[in-house]
């Protein structure tokens, strides 16, 4: 064999050594690391948790006829009770007439076995040209009406209006106020209700 086929038969030999070496060598490093215990910190066990979900949606329909769309940002669905908790709640009820009322919460507290809720922090309801501010809301399924036991504000631009408690019903698309009710009516909303 001549030198330059020895050179070829070589260099294909030296690559092949060097694969498997580096190969060998890879397969200890790797056997290495993961015989090694692992260390875990700063982990959080929810004893009370049954299941925790990223994103929880949920839809009600009653005789075919959708009553609300839930949305949240995430639930934990608790162990010992029929309740889920949320958060970032946002939610479409209808009316018979099919009106939306849309509301947003922080938080949440949804009965897995009634689907009766309760909102709370930060809570706005668009209903028509009203917004309304709480600070808890429930809502009652069987009834289907959305009400508010702690003072309650309405606004719809032109007026503000307060009452002790509140009550949306929504199978007769209404609104009751009840408590000390008290209201401020801008002129431009009385002028044109004269005419």
């Amino acid at each position: 064999m001549s030198g330059i086929g020895k050179k070829k038969l070589i260099l294909p030999i030296v690559l092949l050594l060097g694969f498997i070496l580096a190969g060998v060598g890879g397969y200890y490093y790797i056997n290495h690391l993961l015989s090694k215990s692992i260390k875990l910190e700063n982990i959080e066990i929810d004893d009370k948790a049954a299941l925790k979900l990223n994103v929880f949606e949920q839809i009600s329909k009653k005789n075919g006829i959708t009553e609300w769309k839930l949305k949240a940002s995430s639930a934990t669905l608790l162990k010992d009770r029929n309740k889920a908790l949320l958060k970032d709640v946002d939610i479409f009820f209808y009316t018979d007439q099919n009106t939306q009322v849309h509301l947003t919460a922080a938080t949440g507290e949804f009965d897995t076995q009634t689907h009766d809720m309760t909102f709370s922090q930060q809570v706005v309801v668009q209903y028509q040209q009203y917004t309304l501010t709480s600070e808890t809301l429930h809502y009652a399924k069987k009834m289907h009406i959305i009400r508010s036991d702690s003072e309650v504000t309405v606004d719809d631009k032109d007026s503000i209006i307060k009452a002790d408690t509140m009550e949306i019903a929504l199978n007769q698309d209404l609104i009751i106020l009840k408590g000390h009710v008290e209201g401020q009516f801008s002129e431009k909303n009385q002028k044109s209700n004269l005419l």
